[in-house]
């Protein structure tokens, strides 16, 4: 089922100040028998969008720049309920390992705990910049945000694959696959991994360097034949990103690495800066890009833009985690977690966000400006349940006994799926 958005117009619930501040029927009844004087003595907080009433006040310590950035972890809106494990965290919160041609930093389970099933990278390489060969047991998922690369690999067969990619292209590399990626020129790149383990380790990759120092020398050169010397320059320690420079022509090595044994053409890249939207509305666009349109990926993948006010309407995934990466733009996110409970979080571009599967939720733009972000799974084809589908697709009288929502806005609910549709109503 494709991937649904869906708009909304963004409108503050007016709760009653009972409400608002859970004032019990017990104190209400104290109050009462305490007539005039004591109604007059016990005044209720006024709700404040600054959140200066008397309950609200907070005296002690605090992070402000923090606190701004995340208003609804500050000031939980009231639906909000229970205990549910973060499912944030930053990148810059993120080591960073700098070398000569770039750096990298990761965010794993080890990181964010709930992220069980996936992880994610993000690489700056510079021109000439080089992500050693290398291969790993997990699979490579990737975007490009920023800038082209070259990247390589060599499948099981003995076939060479070559190509490039620029801002908003993918690729994978299958588990076991060797491969290598290169930043072009003149700025290098910046992209994004995901691999489908959550206990994924960007800094234990299997390195050709490594390997060839902790071998023998007389193995190497019983291997290929030569002198033992042959291998006296090999690095006595990994390169793992290293400055080197800018390739050759492209189509020279397409030629190089098919000689012998034949090409693997474009099978690990999919140009997805020239792919057509899947839907587009005025709310915005998704690009779903799975096996049925991409066949080597075992993971599927949801680029999403919502316009302001815009909403990613309540869904949930049955058939996989979520792990997300936001790109560009302000959102906040609610999970629910069954038992009553839900919690809310603000996301902000370089956030990970993370879903476990069948868990509903929603992702709305609060900002000015577009909100870009991803959504990965460990599954190769893409699933959602939409609850406006659900209800559209369930007997009215039956769900009106639920909900007591009224038998006309049931019968108004698009029985098609939305994909987009306005941030705004017509």
């Amino acid at each position: 089922m494709e991937d649904k958005l869906k708009g909304s117009d963004v409108q503050e619930t007016k709760l009653s100040r009972r409400e608002a501040f859970g004032i019990s029927s017990a104190a209400l009844a104290t109050v009462a028998a305490l007539g005039p004087l004591g109604a007059e003595a016990f005044q209720e907080p006024k709700p404040s969008d600054k959140h200066n009433a008397p309950n609200e006040t907070d005296p002690g310590p605090q992070n402000h720049a923090l606190a701004a950035e995340n208003p609804d972890s500050e000031w939980p809106p009231m639906s909000d309920h229970g205990t549910i494990k973060p499912f944030k965290y930053p990148f810059s919160f993120a080591r960073k390992r700098v070398e000569s041609g770039g750096w990298t930093r990761q965010v794993t389970v080890r990181e964010l705990p709930v992220s069980t099933e996936m992880a994610g990278v993000e690489m700056r390489l510079t021109a000439g910049g080089v992500r050693e060969l290398h291969w790993h047991v997990e699979a490579e998922w990737a975007i490009m945000l920023n800038g082209s690369a070259r990247i390589t690999a060599v499948d099981s067969t003995g076939k060479g694959f070559v190509n490039d990619v620029i801002a908003g292209d993918l690729w994978l590399f299958p588990p076991g696959i060797p491969h290598s990626i290169q930043g072009l020129g003149p700025d290098g790149c910046r992209f994004l991994l995901v691999f489908d383990n959550g206990a994924f380790n960007e800094f234990h990759t299997f390195l050709i360097t490594d390997w060839l120092t902790h071998t023998p020398k007389e193995v190497l050169a019983k291997n290929f034949n030569v002198p033992a010397s042959t291998f006296d320059k090999v690095p006595k320690k990994e390169l793992f990103i290293f400055q080197a420079e800018l390739p050759g022509p492209l189509h020279e090595e397409q030629e190089q690495v098919a000689q012998g044994t034949g090409s693997l053409g474009s099978l690990y890249a999919f140009k997805a800066s020239t792919m057509k939207p899947t839907k587009v509305t005025r709310g915005g666009e998704v690009k779903i890009i799975d096996s049925k349109i991409f066949p080597v990926t075992p993971i599927s993948a949801a680029i999403v833009t919502l316009k302001p006010g815009g909403l990613r309407e309540l869904h949930w995934h049955p058939n996989s985690d979520e792990w997300q990466y936001y790109i560009a733009g302000k959102g906040r996110m609610t999970v629910f977690g069954a038992a009553t409970d839900a919690r809310t979080m603000d996301f902000q571009a370089g956030d990970v966000g993370y879903i476990p599967i069948s868990n509903p939720h929603y992702i709305e733009n609060t900002g000015e400006g577009d909100l870009v972000f991803l959504e990965m799974f460990k599954a190769s084809q893409y699933q959602d349940v939409s609850l406006a589908e659900w209800m559209a697709h369930t007997p009215h009288q039956l769900m009106e006994q639920h909900l007591g929502v009224g038998m006309s806005m049931l019968k108004d609910i698009p029985k098609q799926e939305i994909v987009i549709a306005p941030a705004e109503r017509s």
